[in-house]
């Protein structure tokens, strides 16, 4: 995890592991391309459990600021996101191969929702928070079909 460059957004996910939200949630989305696949898992606001939690709490989930960081600034920009083509030459962070990044929730924030991908995709970035990578167990996730889902969440160094 890049909590050095996304450190909002890497204690947004340790938190929601914490509270063990991810627990038995289904990879409720899968876009395959010839090259390239989308793995989407978290709380999906269109499930029954997100629909009763948040009436049991009698709130909406936080969202939290798209982050991206730019390698010549000590701190990462919230609620930016890049329209320059030319600027994501300056982002710390790309999609590659097993990167993790925060689904959007609007425009510019986004909250319990996330995605892998499984090769790089340079027209995303600057637009996502990425903040991980998968670094072992790439095959695991090439495999990984809709209505799969987490067993739990464990966060290894």
């Amino acid at each position: 995890m890049f909590g050095k460059d996304n450190p909002v957004t890497v204690s947004n996910f340790l938190e929601n592991i914490e509270n063990k939200i991810y627990e038995n949630q289904k990879f409720y989305k899968i876009i395959n391309y010839p090259h390239l696949k989308f793995v989407h898992s978290g709380v999906n606001p269109k499930s029954i459990f997100y629909i009763e939690r948040n009436q049991t709490l009698n709130k909406i989930s936080p969202s939290i600021p798209l982050e991206i960081k730019f390698k010549k600034e000590i701190n990462p920009r919230y609620n930016y996101q890049i329209t320059n083509p030319s600027e994501t030459e300056h982002i710390v962070n790309a999609f590659e191969r097993g990167s993790i990044a925060m689904v959007k929730s609007g425009k510019k924030n986004s909250s319990t929702e996330f995605f892998f991908v499984t090769n790089k995709i340079p027209e995303l970035d600057g637009r996502y928070s990425i903040f991980g990578k998968v670094i072992r167990g790439l095959n695991v996730l090439e495999k990984i079909d809709k209505e799969d889902f987490i067993k739990e969440v464990k966060i290894s160094n």
